[in-house]
């Protein structure tokens, strides 16, 4: 009479135990078939490898619901381990749960910014695109693993009473807290003010402490600028937000260039105006859309000339003030020698005469 009744239960706790496995199983690959057919569907905007990416945070979560079974415990003989089983349950929930979160974060912004080409020419709105959702990413990132960390945390009885005693005398510790970590704060709160106002953009031309480069990555407390010459400076957002600085593709990528000559008061101005038109025309650099010649200023010795012209974006835009330099130097050379800049010495005859 007494092995039927322990017989009973452990037919019963088998029986639960293979019947939760095999439910969680059936929905693990119900969710992998639905999610391989939303995948392959072209009018659907889930991507085909969603799959691979959510499959393993689904089957932790899968898994966390068998360990909150009682019937595994009975099944296993460990009923006197059931906190642990729980505990285990519960915080690999939070995790998998989390993880999951953070695969949804990452496919939504793949989902948004495949539809923009940032290596495009026109590329400022999918350049805008890009920088605000990889900072927000890095945001909601951010906040989903602090949120995991505390709900993880709390789920211990000892360390909740610790918590609530902590914060019901958190004033003073608190506010020395809020001093120390202000610096931190503010890089954080920059960040994503920049990810809103966007004052600047990944890929943006900007000239910052004096150097000429381009905004290479963006984080929530600091921002990478590949320099010209491949070297990298780093600075913290909180710079972009309280220094002036200049930011050549705020608007649009195409930009002015000028080349400065400066040459004699006899030479003409209108041949140089013309060779520059013929210059422009025989080079793909030029964008088509201005070129001018101006005399800009005059002084004692000789006369400020600047050619005006425009390219599409500011690494074509030196490339052509280069090359324009090149050649109209080479037409002054070739066509008006005199016309160079020098010093002139005159000597009055008169008093010549009366040396002698």
């Amino acid at each position: 009479m007494r092995d039927e009744i322990m017989k009973i239960p452990s037919n019963t706790s088998l029986f639960y135990v293979f019947g939760g496995l095999l439910l969680l199983v059936l929905t693990y690959f119900a969710a992998v078939i639905l999610l391989r057919r939303l995948g392959k569907d072209p009018q659907n905007l889930l991507p085909p490898d969603t799959m691979k990416k959510v499959s393993l945070p689904l089957i932790f979560i899968l898994f966390s619901f068998l360990l909150r079974m009682g019937s595994l415990r009975e099944l296993l003989g460990l009923d006197d381990y059931g906190y642990i089983f729980r505990k285990s349950s519960t915080l690999l929930f939070i995790f998998s749960f989390t993880w999951l979160l953070i695969k949804v974060i990452k496919l939504v912004k793949q989902l948004v910014i495949q539809n923009y080409d940032v290596s495009s020419t026109d590329n400022l709105k999918a350049r805008k695109v890009y920088t605000q959702f990889t900072i927000l990413e890095r945001i909601f990132i951010f906040i989903i693993t602090i949120m995991a960390l505390g709900i993880a945390l709390m789920s211990f009885e000892e360390i909740r009473e610790i918590g609530i005693s902590i914060f019901a005398s958190a004033g003073v510790a608190g506010i020395i807290i809020g001093f120390s970590a202000q610096k931190m704060i503010g890089a954080i709160l920059a960040g994503i003010q920049i990810a809103l106002a966007q004052p600047i953009k990944i890929d943006d031309v900007v000239v910052v402490e004096g150097e000429w480069g381009r905004i290479e990555q963006i984080t929530l407390t600091y921002v990478v600028v590949a320099i010209w010459d491949k070297r990298r400076l780093v600075l913290p957002t909180t710079y972009f937000i309280e220094k002036p600085f200049q930011n050549w593709t705020k608007t649009t990528a195409d930009i002015l260039g000028t080349v400065f000559l400066y040459t004699d008061y006899r030479l003409p101005i209108e041949p140089l105006r013309e060779e520059l038109g013929r210059i422009l025309k025989n080079t793909d650099l030029w964008d088509g859309q201005t070129q001018n010649i101006q005399v800009t200023n005059a002084t004692g010795t000789h006369v400020e000339i600047r050619a005006l012209m425009s390219a599409k974006d500011s690494p074509t835009a030196w490339d052509l003030r280069v090359h324009v330099r090149e050649k109209l130097i080479a037409f002054l050379q070739e066509n008006y020698p005199n016309c160079l800049p020098h010093t002139r010495v005159f000597i009055n005859d008169e008093f010549s005469k009366q040396e002698k």
